[in-house]
């Protein structure tokens, strides 16, 4: 999960090693707000909104866990990461749990110019400064870790460094920060297998299409607990050289980011957002880190 990184699947059990998303991002989030809103009335009555006084949100149709309950395909839930996240920046921001409404879309269709029928889009949107030429985003809410997944006997399981993976056939999802990860950092002689969602990797991987499928983290944990149980996770990919962030995507120039950058800036400060990413994206044990 570029968060769609979007293999991203559904709700892994609670404690994992925070980390998740690969392509270039900043460490900042739009680069056109400050964080807190300093100087932006944030009154709710003042808001600049779709639907005044109700928060608009979208998110992808299906959902997936950790991010959201992925069982019920409901993002009004609470459950998951991403759910749970928005229901406590509604909280900071003067919202009811009934004034947050979720309309769907589709992961490419919102990183597209142009208005928006939302307030803000959040399916694990990398950052990156491509997006950022037709798209805005708030500050980051998690930093993001790509993983390797592959079955036990692949050549790719024992790799311990990105050279050990240059012969090998990978595979991402389309329109990810995972497909960019293989593409511009591991750079495999095979070119990249794509698909274009979890299903259809599976099937791949079944086949023994593919020696290993990147993730981000989180989303491999679920991978290898739920949907493919017969693999592993390899290791956690070594950083491009910048920090992946996930941020909530806006319509550019919207007015309502300094005020959901100041929510998540009060999250962070009371520990709140650390207790959902370990509450819905850690799952213990130790995985190794490639070497470059």
């Amino acid at each position: 999960m570029k968060t769609r990184s979007r293999l991203a699947l559904v709700a892994v059990a609670a404690a994992l090693v925070l980390g998740a998303c690969g392509s270039d991002s900043d460490d900042s989030s739009s680069g056109t707000t400050a964080a807190g809103g300093a100087g932006t009335d944030c009154a709710k009555d003042k808001l600049t909104l779709k639907k005044a006084g109700t928060l608009t949100v979208a998110t992808g149709e299906p959902v997936f866990s950790p991010w959201m309950d992925g069982d019920a395909n409901d993002p009004a839930t609470g459950k998951g990461f991403e759910s749970a996240l928005v229901y406590e920046l509604a909280t900071a921001m003067g919202f009811t749990k009934a004034e947050v409404a979720w309309v769907r879309t589709g992961f490419d269709e919102a990183v597209a110019p142009g208005a928006k029928n939302f307030d803000f889009n959040i399916q694990q949107y990398s950052i990156t400064d491509d997006r950022k030429k037709v798209v805005a985003f708030s500050d980051g809410y998690y930093d993001v870790q790509q993983a390797l997944v592959a079955a036990a006997d692949s050549k790719a399981a024992s790799a311990k460094s990105i050279a050990d993976l240059k012969d090998a056939k990978l595979g991402a999802a389309i329109g990810t920060t995972s497909l960019d990860y293989i593409e511009n950092v591991i750079k495999p002689t095979t070119k990249a297998a794509v698909f274009d969602d979890n299903a259809a990797a599976k099937s791949a991987f079944d086949a023994k299409q593919v020696d290993g499928i990147v993730f981000d983290l989180p989303t491999a944990y679920y991978i290898t607990a739920v949907e493919i149980p017969d693999a592993k996770i390899v290791g956690i990919l070594p950083s491009g050289g910048t920090v992946e962030q996930l941020g909530m995507l806006f319509e550019q120039d919207s007015k309502l980011i300094p005020c959901v950058n100041k929510a998540l800036a009060t999250l962070t400060s009371s520990n709140k957002l650390a207790d959902l990413q370990k509450e819905w994206l850690a799952a213990g044990g130790s995985i190794p880190t490639l070497t470059k």
